[in-house]
């Protein structure tokens, strides 16, 4: 059995208000909390042991996921009292595995949809003979990102952290978010302060000899980091684009749970997901966009590629492109919202008042 480590305790800073009362793993995609998503993709692999590393908003996940059973799986919880970073935070968890020292851990980040291949990467690292193995993806603009260059068997040769100038470009291969670690090596981490697992563990194994390998792999690979990016993630989900078990129907062009209203002229389409109890007027248009729990889009509105928190209002004919809309907000009717704007939890904004504003 292969044991995984999850990290989610992150707080979701460029997300907000998505994170103001949840945190980021557990923002429905989909029709359910992100984190759904990763458990089951686990689970199919042959995870059967999973620790999740909270912090932010910890009191949220056991409620909902209990002792994982639902899933498949055997579930525990570890908080972390100080933020203590990402190679901190999976030391912090390391008395609660139950491997030894030469098996391999898992370790998900939990803010990336992948179709990486579990098991190919657990069979990397053990055909490999690593000490660590890192998923590893392409992308066009690196700059973001954190570089790893590897040599012509795989194995990693540097790490860069986002370079800037065309001659620091050296390779389109990044750090995707998903590791195995041998428990020696997670033991090995310093415990009870902050480290970085990108910054400090990585380049010291590489200073000091040890075996990381990288494993490119060219499925699809989103950091769901931004409003926009979690919303193109959750409709990818739905249209199939992106694998998971965990989606609750069949992929398509909308996902409406039970419970939700959408009126017989509205017209759902590039992955929509609508939760339980929201409601879809008549002539309203929503296109790739997530509509939570008792949302309510009114008659006629358009929405594209847009978030509407759980509870919020948007009035008769209003416009949305790009935009995100807090738990609780009311949008009246005929305003006009696009281009990423952020309309904060429990804000009113009256009817015919915006259009093309920035300041929400």
């Amino acid at each position: 059995m292969t044991e995984a480590i999850l990290l989610v305790g992150g707080r979701g800073t460029r997300l907000r208000p998505l994170t103001v009362h949840t945190p980021k793993p557990m923002v429905p995609a989909a029709g359910v909390p992100f984190l759904t998503h990763q458990l089951a993709r686990a689970r199919a692999a042959g995870v059967e042991h999973v620790v999740l590393a909270t912090s932010y908003l910890a009191e949220v996940f056991e409620p909902y996921f209990g002792d994982g059973s639902d899933l498949g799986l055997h579930l525990e919880y570890v908080t972390e009292k100080e933020p203590l970073g990402t190679g901190g935070a999976i030391r912090n968890v390391a008395s609660r595995l139950h491997c030894g020292p030469d098996d391999p851990v898992l370790v998900f980040n939990g803010d990336i949809l992948t179709g990486l291949d579990i098991r190919d990467l657990v069979e990397t690292h053990t055909s490999s003979g690593a000490d660590v193995s890192l998923h590893l993806t392409k992308v066009a603009d690196p700059r973001a990102f954190g570089l790893v260059p590897t040599d012509a068997d795989g194995r990693v040769t540097a790490f860069l952290e986002k370079p800037q100038t065309p001659e620091e470009i050296v390779t389109d291969q990044i750090n995707a978010g998903a590791y195995v670690f041998d428990r020696s090596v997670i033991d090995a981490i310093p415990a009870g302060r902050p480290v970085s697992v990108e910054r400090e563990t990585f380049p010291g194994l590489l200073a000091e000899g040890a075996h990381l390998q990288g494993m490119v792999d060219s499925t699809y690979w989103l950091d769901l980091g931004t409003p926009q990016a979690f919303v193109r993630g959750s409709a990818d989900l739905v249209l199939g684009h992106a694998p998971s078990p965990a989606v609750p129907g069949r992929s398509g062009e909308r996902l409406v749970l039970d419970g939700a209203e959408v009126a017989p002229g509205a017209r759902l389409t590039g992955g929509t997901a609508v939760s339980a109890g929201a409601a879809i007027g008549e002539g309203a248009r929503v296109h790739g966009s997530t509509v939570l729990d008792g949302a309510v889009v009114g008659p006629g509105a358009v929405v594209r590629d847009s978030l509407i928190g759980a509870g919020a209002r948007i009035g008769a004919r209003t416009v949305l492109e790009g935009a995100v809309i807090g738990d609780g907000a009311v949008v009246g009717e005929d305003n006009e919202l696009r281009d990423g704007i952020r309309v904060w939890c429990g804000a009113r904004l009256e009817a015919g008042s915006v259009r093309f504003s920035s300041d929400c």
